[in-house]
C-alpha cells in the first residue's frame, strides 16, 4: 500500500473526492494528493498511500505544466466560467501579437495575487469563506515561478496557454492578470494539468480504470514506488553502523558510503536532499544536507 497513483483527475470531481474515492477502494487510512486541483480542472493529481504520504510536501515542491484556455473580455468574481461575470470588456481591437507582448510580463519570478475564491488563510480563514460571506480583503502578494509560457493558439477571443509554473502559482489569477495587462478582462475557461515532477498525463489512469483494477486486484500496476518519484535525488548506500544512527535520528557523515567528494558537497545547501538504503537495498530514509555541519539529518525514516 506505499506508493503513489498518478490519476487523470475528472471534471467536477474535487482532489478531496478522489482521495476518498482511493481510500474506499484500498481501504488504507493514509491517503493523500499532492497538489490541489480545482473542481472544473482536470489532469495529472498524485494520490499517495501509507507511507508515500510522507513526501507529499516533496511533491508539491516540483513544477507543474498546465494547458489553459483563458476567455478575454470577461471578469468573474472566481477568475474562472464557475464564477459570477462582474465586468465584460471590448476585445475587438486585440490582436495575437497584443497577447504575446503582455504575456511577457508574466515570465520568471513574477508577484501575484491569489483569487479570493482559493484556499489561501488569512487570520485563519480561508479567502473562500470570506469571499462566500460577500466580502472582499486586501491580499498579500507572492512571489511564485512562471519558467514558460506559451501561447499556443488564439482564436478570439481564447487564448490557449501552455505553462510550466512552481509551487503556489494560481492559473486563474495569471488568466485574470492577464486580463488586465490587456485592459478587457479576462478569466480562466479551462484548465489540464499536464505534468506534476515527473507525473505526466499520457502516463496517468482514469478512476474507473482504477476502479476496475483494484475489482481484478490488479491495482498496484498502476503504483509508483516512493523512491521511483524521488529518482533525481541521489542515492547511497550506507553502512550498518550508519543505519542504525539514521534510525535513531542522528547525523551522519555518508562522504565514504555515497563518494560524495569535497567539490560535491561544497555545491550542497540546506536543500539539498539523498536517499539512503540498507546494504540489502532497501529504501531506509530521506536524509537532508546540513551545511553548517558537512553532515546529513534524517528527514524521513521509512524503516
Amino acid at each position: 500500500m506505499d506508493g503513489i497513483l498518478n490519476i487523470n483527475k475528472p471534471r467536477g470531481k474535487t482532489s478531496f473526492s478522489i482521495v476518498a474515492a482511493v481510500r474506499r477502494l484500498s481501504g488504507e487510512k493514509r491517503v493523500g494528493h499532492a497538489g490541489t486541483l480545482d473542481p472544473e480542472a482536470t489532469g495529472v493529481l498524485p494520490v499517495c498511500l501509507g507511507k508515500a504520504t510522507r513526501i507529499i510536501e516533496f511533491l508539491m515542491d516540483t513544477t507543474k505544466a498546465y494547458r489553459a484556455e483563458v476567455e478575454l473580455g470577461v471578469d468573474t468574481d472566481t477568475y474562472d466560467a464557475t464564477g459570477t461575470v462582474v465586468q465584460r470588456g471590448d476585445v475587438s481591437g486585440i490582436n495575437r501579437e497584443q497577447v504575446e507582448t503582455a504575456l511577457g510580463s508574466f515570465r520568471g519570478r513574477i508577484l501575484q495575487t491569489p483569487p479570493m475564491y482559493s484556499a489561501v488563510k488569512q487570520q485563519g480563514r480561508p479567502l473562500y469563506e470570506i469571499a462566500r460571506a460577500g466580502k472582499t480583503v486586501e491580499r498579500k502578494k507572492r512571489s511564485v515561478d512562471v519558467h514558460s509560457l506559451e501561447l499556443k493558439t488564439w482564436q478570439t477571443p481564447v487564448a490557449t496557454l501552455e505553462v510550466v509554473c512552481g509551487k503556489g502559482t494560481y492559473i486563474r489569477s495569471l488568466a485574470h492578470d492577464l486580463g488586465q495587462a490587456l485592459g478587457c478582462g479576462a478569466m480562466l475557461r479551462d484548465l489540464v494539468r499536464l505534468r506534476c515532477g515527473l507525473f505526466e498525463i499520457e502516463n496517468s489512469v482514469t478512476l474507473p480504470e482504477l476502479e476496475e483494477a483494484f475489482h481484478q486486484g490488479r491495482w498496484q500496476e498502476y503504483l509508483y514506488s516512493i523512491d521511483n518519484v524521488l529518482s533525481h535525488w541521489e542515492a547511497v548506500t550506507v553502512s550498518n553502523e550508519t543505519a542504525w544512527a539514521i534510525r535513531n535520528g542522528q547525523s551522519v557523515e555518508i562522504g565514504s558510503d555515497a563518494k560524495f567528494s569535497k567539490e560535491s558537497l561544497s555545491a550542497l545547501s540546506a536543500d539539498s536532499h539523498c536517499r539512503a538504503y540498507t546494504s540489502d537495498g532497501c529504501l531506509l530514509a530521506l536524509l537532508r544536507f546540513e551545511p553548517e555541519l558537512g553532515r546529513w539529518q534524517p528527514d524521513k525514516v521509512f524503516q
